[in-house]
């Protein structure tokens, strides 16, 4: 079928890349139902993607990377997140904080020079870990409990973080702490790699939903880091310089993710319509049906509406940087109609297929409980339309 979104893209290397990872997708799809059943870490994916060199996507090309824009890496975890949910989303954490890294440079450049010749390099994963127990999100502002005093040699850092996607992988962790150094309030984020004494995860992570992305408990306990590992320091209300370019990568780039469930969702319907044909329909397939016909059709509105949003905003992030301002609140607003659209689509996809979609024989009951986590990533949808509403009746 005709995909009117992809219509003349003319882009050499993202189709490249979209069929690479189309060919991974099929892979990850064939382990993914037991890897849900038996809450393991499909460690197998990231040795694939690494294997065919997807962690240099968004590390800049100047450094040894693929340089992706963030409107081509919004298409890749899409692709991705039709094999595997879960994969794409712990990926995608890897993306979007190299994209937004790059775009926004906010760490002294030999600092982000350093990180990105690392991983180019010897290999590795890094994601940032900043949610707290107490603190919740940190999109919400707040101080993080976690903090960092210096000993004369180097830091020490002390605390808890919570939801550390794909810890069983992570070879580097973004680390905000506040500084104990007699300012109130500043806030340092620092470089970690995950083989430091003192760093420990804690198995925590037994949820419904994405339940094999291992984003468990990250315990740090008096972690020795260097100095020069201390890559950006936040004085108190100072703007932070990487927020805004930070915000865009991660709602735009989770946002294709849960699309990409919902499309999964909407194939395996699909599959199933055309290919039962029960006695009372003397052999023809439900297909033929009106009634799915139409919640068929419904499903593919609910996600070419969302595609059609969130293709515009990142194409027009990707070419038109003086816009990329005024384009803020339409991020969230990206956000929160994908996963709303995609959580539709899914439950859509079960009323197709009926009640066989509630057996474990198909992945449709995983891939349902899957994309309803996209609600819980920020921006919710009421700070979404309210920030955009804000913004409209300009106060």
């Amino acid at each position: 079928m005709i995909d009117p979104l992809r219509l003349n893209q003319g882009n050499q290397r993202l189709a490249g890349w979209l069929e690479t990872a189309a060919a991974l997708a099929k892979g990850f799809a064939a382990r993914a139902a037991q890897h849900d059943h038996d809450r393991s870490f499909p460690l197998e994916n990231f040795a694939e993607l690494h294997a065919a060199g997807f962690h240099l996507l968004s590390i800049p090309t100047e450094y040894g990377g693929w340089g992706a824009t963030l409107h081509e890496a919004v298409q890749v975890v899409e692709q991705l997140a039709q094999g595997d949910g879960p994969t794409a989303l712990v990926y995608d954490m890897h993306v979007h904080v190299l994209g937004a890294l790059a775009e926004s440079r906010p760490w002294p450049e030999e600092h982000f020079a350093a990180v990105c010749a690392e991983l180019v390099e010897r290999g590795g994963w890094i994601n940032s870990c900043a949610t707290e127990p107490e603190l919740g999100s940190p999109s919400r502002g707040g101080l993080p409990k976690t903090r960092a005093v210096w000993d004369g040699d180097g830091w020490r850092i002390t605390g808890q973080k919570s939801f550390t996607s794909g810890s069983p992988i992570l070879t580097h962790m973004l680390i905000p702490a506040v500084i104990e150094d007699g300012t109130a309030g500043t806030v340092g984020v620092f470089l970690v790699r995950a083989d430091r004494p003192g760093l420990r995860i804690e198995d925590t992570w037994d949820v419904m939903g994405m339940r094999t992305t291992a984003s468990n408990d990250l315990l740090l306990e008096n972690v020795p880091v260097a100095h020069a590992d201390l890559v950006l320091r936040r004085v108190p209300d100072a703007p932070d310089p990487g927020r805004f370019s930070g915000g865009a990568w991660f709602g735009l780039t989770v946002s294709g993710v849960y699309l990409g469930i919902a499309e999964a969702a909407r194939d395996e319907a699909i599959r199933f319509a055309q290919e039962r044909r029960p006695t009372a329909l003397n052999g023809q397939a439900i297909a033929t049906l009106p009634p799915i016909q139409q919640l068929t059709g419904a499903l593919e509105a609910e996600l070419l509406t969302a595609r059609a949003l969130l293709y515009a905003v990142t194409s027009g992030w990707t070419e038109q940087p003086a816009q990329r301002p005024s384009l803020s609140p339409y991020v969230g607003l990206c956000k929160a109609i994908a996963t709303s659209h995609a959580v539709k689509a899914a439950d859509l996809a079960l009323r197709v297929v009926g009640g066989q979609s509630m057996s474990r024989a198909l992945p449709l009951e995983r891939l349902f409980r899957d994309v309803r986590a996209g609600l819980f990533h920020p921006p919710t949808e009421e700070l979404a339309y309210t920030n955009l509403g804000k913004t409209l009746l300009e106060v």
